[in-house]
């Protein structure tokens, strides 16, 4: 069973893989563990990561880039129309008003959902792990920015669907970093005592991220988060690209925003210019040559004139802390630790005022880049049963207040309540008891917009079926389950109708029964309690939600009634009821699998382009090295004429492949490959077997040296071989005299015959003398000598000799401590040594 986890960055990913004892961070096929959120489309094919990245100049309306942001947004929503113009490539609607990207892919115009090219960088990343693990990835955990919303987490999980994923859970960044931290700590406090608390600051290229965590002993439970998703390395890129856009207008009158290739070079460049000022505070340059218009240009900034115009982002960075610390009810001293990662982390600017407001240095103990990566590996190994891991519980929170309103018979109008307030604990389930007569309809949303990073606060409608009326003509009571799950969405999970029975006289309750008590009408929460209560609290409730403390209820209800007769029993059926779920953005099941079955499409049309791309590069290989070894290693070995030959047939192939066979099929090409070797494999078979001849001579000069070293021992009358057959040894001498002429005529055809021609003798005739010589003499002249017993003792016993023999001294035979011994014995041989498994 795999272990992995991915942090899907905005520009960059990392793949984290749980073996050997411990979490590792994988590179992919350039040996790089950093892999670039870039997809690009082409002609005949898709790159993903580095290949797409390469060719975001050359092809730049084609390669998409930084589309994390656009998860579930809708194509008229304000922040995607305003992108529009920072983007090189065209974005378009899709049927359901989202967001979609449009390119040229196979010569034709696409338009590829947000989850579609989400789910094809997913793909590749998930090939990094097999390629790192050597065997399938399925099971894993991605992590997420801790303000995605739902509709934005249900878009990453499709897209984890479209790539063949089973997410075990969507992990907030801020919470995969802190399981990271806290899990290999051996300093925290127990359970009981004062928690560790330790604030997480995560810049990344796209948002700034706080997480304020409580951590004990085997747990961390995280008290409130904070964000800016406009605060980011991307936000400063901005700043510089608009800086130098404006200042090469005035310099060389160039509109650097009209042409998309000369916009995305200047991007490169204001990026690494932003990570040198991050290490040089004197002035440094930027130049690029051939901008546009063939023209050359330049210009130049340090790090203080670059602070000045970023002062309006860097003015950001505290309202996110001042706001979780707030959130929290903590102060300042209260903060163990301050830990910052993220790749626009390194910027001194944003370093300098988090240190600055909190009087403390920052600690920067986890790595940067992957601290993200490990954590959601870690998740995913305490998930997963094939792995041991420390015991460590996680205690997340709920970004958003999430709210219930539905249509009220009693107030003639939509009621509302408040389910879950911003920063409670997740994962979480409630129990909402409503009365219905038929089925009603639940909506989710978030009560707060203001706090969202997009306009749309719309979670889904639950539609409750099967809702009818009980037998008495009185409302029904249904309870419905709502929950947010472990990847932070929420849901209606379960509905549920209670009919109440009376037991007639004389009847018991079964122990399946349950048995209806002053707590009926109350609402069950998993983890913690409160009380809401929405309309009258009488007899005939015609809208009631109650969240009640299991002790507070009791002791109320005791104190509040009088002593009084006993209640007829009575008794409940739960019957289960169909939800019908009508989510915001999401995906149906319809589109789900077509997007499947078209990327299983784009992934079989990958593979065979790239199998014949290798059959082309094959044979633009070979003549590249044919060409060069004609005149160097091979030149011996092959005639003038022969050669011209061949290399003129080489040169023909060479022009081939830069016109005509450019683009032609697989088969092409291997045929085109297999022409040339059957021109040129002779000649390198010759000059293989003159390199290999000599040793082969060699080594069957030796071994013939041995045998006749053996036989002239013999002749010799050496008593260490007087055993061998003297019939069998001549005729041993023989062969090898006859092996040795044969060897000599050969050696003396061999260096008359031209290097250009065929070998006389080649190396695998040799090779099969040595074993014929070796198959007849060695059992002959290596035959073991015979082993002579010495003669016996004759031992006597006190009786004499028994049966004609001196016997040795009789013992007395214990059969119990035979047996015993026996036993012991065959304890000791079946004993398992023992093992540590995991």
């Amino acid at each position: 069973m795999s272990v992995v986890g991915f942090d899907l960055g905005f520009q960059s990913c990392y793949v984290a893989v749980a073996r050997a004892g411990g979490i590792e961070t994988v590179a992919n096929e350039y040996s790089d563990r950093c892999t670039p959120s870039f997809v690009s489309f082409g002609p005949r094919n898709r790159s993903i990561g580095a290949a797409a990245k390469s060719q975001v100049v050359t092809n730049s309306q084609n390669t998409v880039q930084s589309f994390k942001r656009f998860h579930s947004r809708a194509f008229s929503d304000p922040y995607v129309q305003s992108s529009k113009s920072n983007l090189v490539y065209d974005l378009a609607p899709m049927p359901s008003g989202s967001t979609g990207i449009k390119v040229m892919y196979m010569e034709e115009e696409r338009v590829f959902s947000i989850e579609q090219v989400t789910g094809m960088l997913l793909n590749k990343l998930k090939e990094t792990a097999e390629s790192a693990l050597k065997k399938p990835v399925a099971d894993c955990v991605i992590s997420v920015p801790s303000y995605f919303t739902d509709t934005e987490r249900r878009s990453v999980m499709e897209a984890a669907q479209i790539a063949g994923l089973n997410c075990l859970r969507l992990m907030n960044e801020t919470t995969a970093v802190a399981l990271a931290y806290g899990i290999y700590k051996q300093d925290l406090p127990a359970p009981e005592e004062k928690p560790k608390v330790v604030l997480f600051v995560d810049v990344g290229h796209s948002g700034y991220q706080v997480s304020v965590c409580a951590f004990n002993k085997g747990k961390v439970k995280i008290l409130a988060t904070a964000f800016d998703s406009d605060l980011g390395g991307k936000g400063f890129d901005d700043i510089l690209v608009n800086h130098f856009c404006e200042e090469f207008g005035k310099k060389y009158k160039l509109d650097v925003k009209s042409k998309p290739r000369a916009l995305v070079r200047l991007y490169q460049e204001c990026e690494k210019l932003k990570r040198l000022m991050s290490a040089n505070s004197s002035d440094l340059p930027l130049n690029i040559e051939c901008f546009m218009n063939d023209i050359d240009v330049s210009g130049k900034l340090n790090r203080g004139q670059f602070e000045e115009m970023c002062a309006g982002l860097l003015a950001k960075v505290e309202g996110p802390l001042r706001s979780v610390m707030e959130q929290a009810k903590l102060k300042k001293e209260d903060i163990y630790a301050v830990e910052i990662v993220g790749g626009a982390s390194r910027i001194p600017a944003i370093k300098e005022r988090i240190s600055k407001f909190f009087g403390k240095e920052l600690s920067t103990t986890l790595n940067a880049d992957e601290a993200v990566a490990r954590g959601c590996a870690l998740q995913c190994a305490i998930l997963s049963p094939a792995f041991k891991v420390r015991e460590f519980s996680i205690t997340d929170v709920v970004p958003y207040s999430i709210s219930l309103k539905w249509n009220s018979a009693a107030e003639e109008g939509l009621s509302d309540c408040e389910v879950f307030p911003k920063n409670h604990a997740a994962p979480f389930s409630k129990v909402l008891t409503f009365y219905r007569k038929e089925p009603f309809n639940l909506e989710g949303y978030y009560n707060n917009p203001k706090e969202l990073p997009s306009p749309n606060s719309t979670i889904g409608q639950f539609l409750i079926k099967n809702v009818v009326p009980q037998a008495s003509g009185d409302s029904a009571k249904v309870k419905v389950k709502v929950r947010v799950n472990v990847h932070g969405m929420f849901s209606v999970s379960s509905a549920s109708l209670v009919e109440v029975l009376k037991i007639p006289e004389g009847e018991e309750a079964t122990e399946t029964d349950q048995t209806v008590t002053e707590e009926e009408n109350k609402m069950q929460v998993d983890q913690e309690d409160q009380k809401l209560q929405a309309g009258d609290h009488d007899e005939k409730k015609s809208e009631a939600e109650e969240m009640e403390t299991t002790e507070d209820a009791k002791q109320v209800k005791k104190n509040d009634q009088p002593p009084q007769a006993k209640k007829p029993k009575v008794k409940t059926k739960t019957v289960e009821l169909p939800i019908e779920n009508n989510l915001h953005w999401q995906l149906s099941n319809d589109v789900l699998n077509l997007c499947v079955e078209n990327e299983g499409k784009m992934m079989m049309q990958d593979k065979l382009e790239k199998e014949r791309n290798d059959a082309k590069n094959n044979v633009e290989e070979y003549v590249y090295d044919m060409r060069d070894k004609l005149h160097g290693i091979l030149e011996k070995f092959v005639n003038e004429a022969d050669r011209d030959t061949f290399s003129l047939k080489l040169e023909d192939t060479e022009n081939w492949l830069y016109e005509d066979g450019e683009d032609q099929l697989k088969q092409v090409y291997i045929d085109k490959l297999a022409e040339l070797k059957n021109m040129g494999q002779p000649i390198c078979e010759r000059y293989m077997e003159a390199e290999e001849r000599p040793r082969a001579f060699e080594e069957l000069g030796r071994q013939m040296q041995m045998y006749m070293k053996v036989i002239e021992a013999y002749k010799a009358k050496d008593e260490q071989y007087d055993h061998l057959d003297e019939l069998e040894v001549t005729r041993v001498d023989k062969q090898v005299n006859d092996a040795m002429d044969w060897r000599s005529s050969k050696m003396n055809q061999q260096s008359n015959q031209d290097l250009t021609l065929e070998p006389v003798i080649k190396v695998g005739e040799i090779q099969a003398k040595m074993k014929e010589l070796y198959s007849a003499c060695n059992p002959v002249l290596f035959k073991p000598k015979p082993k002579v017993e010495p003669p016996k003792e004759e031992e006597k016993t006190e009786n004499g000799p028994v049966n004609g023999q001196e016997g040795t001294e009789s013992q007395p035979c214990n059969s119990d401590t035979a047996t015993s011994a026996g036993t012991e014995q065959g304890a000791a041989e079946n004993k398992l040594p023992e093992m540590d498994i995991e």
